[in-house]
């Protein structure tokens, strides 16, 4: 799917449209992206410029690291509550009698 030949480039001050970016010049910023839409969870199929995408994958982006964060202190939790249990006497001692 190529772009609307009426929409015009923003990168190109506007003088250029967004078709011939693409079909003339192999514009690199036009990209094909799939997955799920991260704020309703369908699926999500779309070629576009790369720069109409930053939000959405911005918003996929701060999901991520909420998950990796969450999943650390949750690791921490637990490691905590280990920490604190007493020791098993039979451990073995590295420390000299």
């Amino acid at each position: 799917m190529l772009p609307d030949e009426k929409i015009m480039c923003h990168r190109t001050g506007f003088t250029m449209s967004c078709f011939d970016g693409v079909v003339k010049h192999k514009c690199q910023l036009w990209m094909h992206i799939e997955g799920k839409h991260p704020q309703t969870g369908h699926d999500f199929n779309h070629k576009g410029c790369a720069d109409h995408f930053l939000p959405l994958l911005m918003i996929e982006n701060s999901m991520i690291q909420r998950q990796t964060g969450a999943a650390v202190e949750s690791f921490r939790n637990e490691m905590v509550k280990l920490n604190q249990q007493p020791r098993n006497s039979n451990a073995i001692s590295y420390h000299s009698k």
